[in-house]
């Protein structure tokens, strides 16, 4: 085993707990202490780690209908509280987000694999056509929207998924290209692009490169405990636990 393999310590359940624990941070720093801004600081780190987990979970899903159907319709009901407990305000939490990276990434793995299974070209023609709609449509929602880190980063789950090439039957070159260092270094691309375009509105999105070094330790297994449905209960549970509190101290 070589240093680099001893160093890769994380599964993709760690991931999805620091996930957690920095968007946790993140929520108590915007709610109950705002001037503590490290706080916020070090819950830019949650995202990215989200995202990439999100890729990860498009790519080992058996059933996609189902994963992103759950996806979506709990971000509809989390937009319906918001909407309601937030005086109409239509701000698209990340749910949204992540509900679109998911129907971007499914239409590019439906599309690669029509194009490098040598499909029909009426075939390929329709799976390209149904990538630049879930990519248009991704981005005018952002438009006629305000989304959560808006459509760069719908895109960034998107990024990891460039030479995701399981389940396609592709030559042995392309094969090589679908490792975990190359989705990492897209990903990684993907993460300097997002900070450059929201740099300018938030100074503090430059923390989110943090994630990256915790990414290189990823050593691409699931983990031995089940948390498939771990982040949809967290989010909101998390979310009502704080407001609560922040309630309570707003009437003490």
């Amino acid at each position: 085993m070589n240093f680099l393999q001893k160093t890769r310590i994380l599964n993709a359940n760690a991931i999805k707990f620091l996930a957690a624990a920095f968007m946790l941070l993140d929520h108590i720093g915007l709610l109950l202490f705002p001037e503590i801004e490290c706080l916020r600081a070090l819950g830019r780190i949650s995202m990215p780690l989200f995202a990439f987990a999100i890729s990860e979970g498009c790519r080992y899903t058996r059933n996609k209908v189902k994963h992103f159907a759950l996806l979506f319709c709990l971000a509809v009901i989390c937009q319906i509280v918001y909407y309601f407990f937030d005086n109409g305000n239509l701000y698209m939490c990340i749910l949204v987000t992540f509900s679109l990276s998911t129907l971007c990434i499914y239409a590019l793995q439906f599309f690669k694999k029509k194009l490098l299974e040598g499909a029909k070209l009426n075939e390929q023609i329709l799976s390209g056509t149904l990538l630049l709609f879930a990519v248009l449509f991704t981005y005018f929602f952002n438009v006629w929207f305000t989304v959560d880190y808006g459509f760069i980063g719908c895109m960034l789950p998107v990024f990891a998924s460039l030479f995701d090439f399981r389940g396609i039957n592709v030559p042995e070159p392309l094969k090589k290209l679908d490792c975990l260092p190359l989705r990492i270094a897209c990903f990684g691309a993907g993460c300097l692009l997002m900070c450059a375009y929201l740099y300018a509105a938030w100074s503090l999105t430059v923390y989110m490169l943090f994630a990256l070094p915790i990414l290189l330790l990823y050593n691409g297994e699931k983990g031995k405990w089940k948390t498939k449905y771990f982040f949809y209960v967290f989010y909101p549970l998390h979310l009502v636990l704080l407001e609560g509190i922040y309630i309570l101290t707003q009437t003490l």
